[in-house]
């Protein structure tokens, strides 16, 4: 398949620069994977489009304040990381995606916002790429990002985060710090919205996903088989794993929120479809021919042009289903991506 099959106009007005006023007060399309019809909802009547008995499975990742700027020592100009994963056991070097990466050469030394130095070390999985390893003289923790972090809001967003997006930008139920960009279909939920839920008898379960930023990486290569997935970490609790098979065995759906949950349970299922628990990482890349194991409905955001995302949504619910969806979410206004609305696959 072609890059150019996961392509659709979106006028510029309809991606979301704020969260709406509310959390848990955005639209809400119902879309049907068998015949493409689709309809018309808030978040407000999720409860009553779900069946008594499905297992919801959420991502609870955090997202880490991983968007640091910092003073290259030599020149004085400032330098933005955004900072993925530590590649020590130590915590004391870190990879991180750098704007303008081709000027930040190893040996460059940056003082970052409470006056620690990071030493940019040569490393051949770097070279011709806008990644860059970073080391310093100590563990960098939680503290030292709140300290010289901001909220890494995705490109698309075209404003700087504000305190507002400390608290919106994350899920009600985050617990896992580790994410660079949110698990955004989480953000509609509020602890009302899930106490309604289990009320009518739906099964609630957590994973984590830590979301990396090649989320954001566009798609470079035409044909979409040759494009390469970024590899992220996830966890599945034995006790998640044991509630996705029984409802597998027992005939009750299984409802992925968000794409990362989605790829969570494909990747820690078996050719049976049998889910182990555990930790583990993935480059899964589902596009339309993949056979879904685990999951049989999603809830999640409406994704960017041209994305591994999209082409997720396309796998799961058809390209031309999706497609002809998205000409009516854009024809009556819906808001796009991460701060925008929602839409149910069923």
């Amino acid at each position: 398949m072609h890059l150019s099959d996961f392509t659709f106009d979106l006028p510029p007005e309809l991606i979301a620069q704020k969260p709406s006023g509310t959390r848990g007060e955005d639209r809400l399309m119902r879309l049907r994977r068998a015949d493409g019809t689709v309809s018309h909802y808030t978040m407000a009547d999720l409860p009553d489009l779900i069946a008594p008995g499905t297992l919801m499975v959420f991502n609870d990742s955090r997202v880490r304040r991983s968007r640091c700027y910092a003073i290259k020592e030599a020149s004085g100009r400032e330098q933005e990381f955004m900072f993925l994963q530590q590649t020590t056991p130590a915590g004391d070097t870190w990879r991180a995606m750098v704007k303008g990466a081709k000027k930040v050469k190893p040996g460059n030394v940056f003082r970052f916002a409470d006056g620690s130095l990071g030493t940019v070390v040569a490393d051949e999985g770097d070279a011709g790429t806008e990644f860059r390893t970073v080391s310093f003289p100590f563990a960098l923790g939680e503290a030292w990002f709140e300290r010289n972090g901001r909220i890494p809001l995705p490109p698309y967003i075209h404003r700087a985060d504000d305190d507002t997006d400390s608290e919106r930008y994350q899920t009600v139920y985050a617990r896992e710090t580790g994410s660079a960009a949110c698990p955004t279909a989480g953000l509609h939920f509020t602890e009302a919205l899930l106490a309604r839920l289990a009320a009518r008898g739906i099964e609630l379960a957590w994973v984590t996903l830590h979301v990396g930023l090649g989320t954001f990486l566009p798609v470079r290569t035409e044909t979409i088989e040759d494009h390469r997935m970024h590899e992220e970490a996830y966890t599945v609790p034995d006790g998640v794993a044991d509630a996705v098979n029984r409802a597998k065995r027992e005939g009750r759906p299984v409802l992925a929120v968000g794409t990362t949950s989605v790829r969570t349970l494909e990747s820690a299922a078996d050719g049976n479809g049998i889910v182990r628990g555990g930790t583990g990482s993935t480059r899964i890349f589902m596009y339309p021919g993949y056979r879904f194991k685990v999951v049989d409905q999603l809830f999640t955001n409406f994704h960017t042009p041209e994305s591994t995302l999209l082409m997720l949504v396309s796998a799961f619910a058809g390209r031309e289903h999706i497609l002809s969806a998205y000409r009516t979410a854009v024809e009556r206004g819906y808001r796009f991506f991460s701060y925008g609305d929602a839409m149910l696959i069923q």
